[in-house]
């Protein structure tokens, strides 16, 4: 492989739990009723914040409502993040394996369904710009379509310079990993952070499963030719 391409929530942050909590206080307001951890898993993670909205109230959201809903979300995702100071860290091993990445010369960049206000929380409260280019970054600006559509992929792809096919994407959504397979990319890492061992086990088209990125085999990587 000659390019890394991250997902970031449950992925290099291990979110989800907060990105749950968030929804499910939210979707109280929006609709009356918490989302169930189904709905969670098949409808909100990897989704724009205008498809989730769109799911919530049952209706195409205004470009207001969209703007509203999404800002006063994710002000309470990013007051959880704060709160919760003792797991508010990358996830493991992801440290020493960006390190290794960067040491070593390999291409690599976010493509997240975050939107800006969320990236830039990221990258100023984990010192992202130490190992990615921000400007490569791949988020969710209102005109991606959300995954399992391959766009942000095909995106992160070219701003490395490189064939979809010669990427690795970690990915811990199922949207997520249809997106990446949808764009033709080359191996799939599916990262465990929240999932019961055995989700990921039948799914078709990954090519492994980790809990710590320390299990990630470097020797799958090459750094280009100078």
């Amino acid at each position: 492989m000659k390019g890394i391409i991250f997902d970031f929530n449950g992925t290099l942050y291990w979110d989800s739990q907060l990105h749950y909590d968030a929804w499910v206080e939210y979707s109280k307001i929006l609709r009356g009723t918490p989302f169930t951890r189904e709905e969670m898993r098949d409808k909100m993670f990897g989704h724009t914040n205008k498809d989730i909205i769109q799911y919530a109230i049952g209706k195409e959201p205004t470009a207001e409502m969209v703007e509203k809903y999404a800002k006063e979300k994710e002000s309470l995702y990013r007051k959880r993040c704060l709160i919760d100071r003792e797991n508010f860290k990358l996830a493991p091993g992801a440290e020493e394996f960006l390190d290794f990445l960067k040491e070593n010369n390999i291409p690599m960049t976010i493509a997240t369904m975050s939107e800006w206000d969320n990236v830039e929380f990221y990258i100023r409260e984990f010192n992202l710009s130490k190992w990615f280019d921000v400007d490569k970054i791949v988020y969710s600006n209102g005109k991606i379509p959300g995954k399992p559509a391959p766009d942000i992929f095909l995106i992160a792809a070219k701003n490395l310079d490189l064939n979809p096919q010669d990427c690795l994407v970690f990915e811990d959504a199922i949207a997520g990993i249809n997106a990446a397979k949808a764009a033709g990319i080359g191996k799939i890492i599916a990262v465990d952070s929240i999932e019961p061992p055995e989700f990921y086990q039948s799914i078709e088209g990954l090519s492994g499963i980790i809990t710590n990125f320390s299990e990630v085999d470097r020797t799958l990587f090459t750094a280009p030719v100078c």
